[in-house]
């Protein structure tokens, strides 16, 4: 009977929906660790968390809710399940990893460049573990699309624009800016775009897979 219950589709997709942001967390840890710059979104936390105190995890619990509600009045786009388990558990999961201190320290430049270049591909291939069971978009990717229906303008340039737009927010608040920064700008698209075809595959019927070109035209 337990054995029927793990295997079923709804379970595995959950299950691979929460490693998935576990998985995210311990990368975005990763590079934090690095200090050679994080994602803006990160860049904004960390800048909050400085200005205001906190942790990293809270505050992008907290910013996540905020979007989740400003997506909804913007966009109409209605709150899910899968969303709110990505705001509280993301944030809690960062917060965790950096509490048990497990990701390690680079003292050198070619060291801390490892560790960077480790973290963003364990965060990208998170990603792809969370987008693929199709439980829900993460908060920011809902207020992408808010925007992208509410505006008209077209998903590549509404992400360029909050994400500069958050990074500079960060940055004013404290929040690290530097080459990291502008390598997972360039490089996140393009590395996501590899891990979800590979999901994709492993969550197939009867785990809830979905088209292609639904997930992977988004990034």
């Amino acid at each position: 009977m337990g054995w029927k219950f793990m295997l079923r589709p709804i379970t595995v997709r959950y299950s691979v929906f929460m490693l998935g942001l576990a998985v995210m967390a311990f990368g975005i840890g990763t590079m934090i660790e690095a200090n050679l710059g994080v994602a803006p979104w990160d860049t904004l936390h960390i800048g909050l968390q400085k200005t205001f105190g906190l942790t990293i995890g809270m505050w992008s619990q907290i910013v996540g809710l905020i979007i989740i509600l400003a997506s909804y009045v913007i966009g109409r786009i209605r709150p899910t399940v899968g969303m709110f388990l990505n705001m509280f558990f993301f944030g809690l999961f960062i917060d965790l990893f950096m509490w048990l201190k497990w990701i390690p320290t680079g003292e050198t430049v070619i060291e801390r460049s490892v560790l960077f270049a480790a973290g963003l591909l364990i965060y990208t291939f998170g990603t792809g573990m969370y987008i693929s069971p199709r439980l829900g978009a993460g908060p920011r990717d809902s207020f992408m699309l808010a925007l992208h229906e509410r505006m008209g303008w077209g998903i590549g340039k509404v992400r360029i624009g909050i994400e500069c737009t958050v990074m500079l927010l960060g940055f004013l608040l404290g929040g690290p800016v530097s080459i990291g920064t502008l390598v997972t700008a360039l490089a996140i698209g393009p590395l996501i775009k590899q891990f979800i075809p590979m999901w994709e595959k492993m969550m197939a019927k009867p785990y809830g897979k979905a088209p292609k070109a639904q997930l992977v035209d988004k990034f």
